[in-house]
């Protein structure tokens, strides 16, 4: 039987509280390991929530979807993230004026590691980054493989991290977690990600947002604030699933 909670607002029922534009950048080269399910979930909730959904795909290339509220980015091979470098590189200054601005943005694993300071592959080719979060990235032959527990600023967070890069922070740069179980960044240092204001990157997929909808929520109230220029109305939603999944992957990792 399907889960009521899915069903809890209909979308169609009422009138929406306003747009809300979640730009996905380059779903096709940069979507490995589900990725694609964070924009599917942002696109669901948002409607549960009572506003209209409206996803647009950037592709390499393409004009610029300026008029975003929320941004996401996925994972990618190697030869995934050189071929959406040069239309970073020709978008950087758009990107580093919306991130300053408050523009929530999820990157995730290899954008996580281009909108960083730069990605150094494992055979020595050096990827420039946006530098606009303060980390750094080496390819290695060591992977970091396996599921993840956080502790982050809404709560605990569960995810599937699978990288070979090994990314340090720089000084004074926030993380978006703390490891409780699995690798992170690096498998030294305990941090997982970063966050400036409302940019947060992270190596775990999963995809991430399923089973985390506080962070899906913490996104979607910044991009609500922006696209209606009013407080984030949020639904009573009920999250029977999401919270059972997560539950189940804390207890099966860390015990009762």
């Amino acid at each position: 039987m399907a889960d009521p909670a899915l069903f809890d607002v209909d979308p169609l029922a009422v009138e929406p509280k306003g747009t809300i534009r979640v730009v996905h950048l380059y779903p096709r080269e940069m979507s490995i390991y589900g990725d694609l399910g964070n924009t599917r979930v942002l696109q669901r909730r948002i409607e549960r929530h009572g506003y209209r959904a409206e996803v647009v795909d950037h592709a390499p290339g393409d004009p610029f979807p300026t008029d975003g509220h929320l941004f996401i980015g996925g994972g990618g091979q190697d030869s995934g993230q050189s071929r959406v470098a040069a239309d970073l590189r020709d978008n950087a200054a758009t990107l580093r004026a919306l991130a300053a601005d408050g523009v929530p943005m999820l990157m995730i694993c290899g954008m996580y590691q281009l909108f960083g300071n730069a990605f150094t592959t494992v055979d020595g080719r050096e990827l420039p980054g946006l530098g606009i979060l303060d980390v750094t990235t080496v390819g290695s032959a060591t992977r970091f493989i396996g599921p993840v527990v956080l502790d982050t600023a809404v709560g605990q967070v569960v995810g599937y991290e699978n990288h070979s890069g090994a990314t340090t922070l720089g000084s004074g740069q926030e993380q978006f977690g703390t490891v409780v179980h699995g690798h992170g960044n690096n498998g030294t240092d305990r941090t997982e990600g970063a966050r400036t204001d409302n940019v947060i990157g992270s190596y775990l997929h999963g995809p991430i947002l399923p089973a985390n909808p506080a962070l899906a929520d913490l996104l979607i109230g910044l991009a609500a604030v922006r696209a209606t220029g009013r407080p984030f109305e949020p639904e009573p939603l009920t999250d029977t699933l999401a919270t059972r999944a997560r539950q189940r992957q804390i207890r099966r990792l860390l015990g009762p």
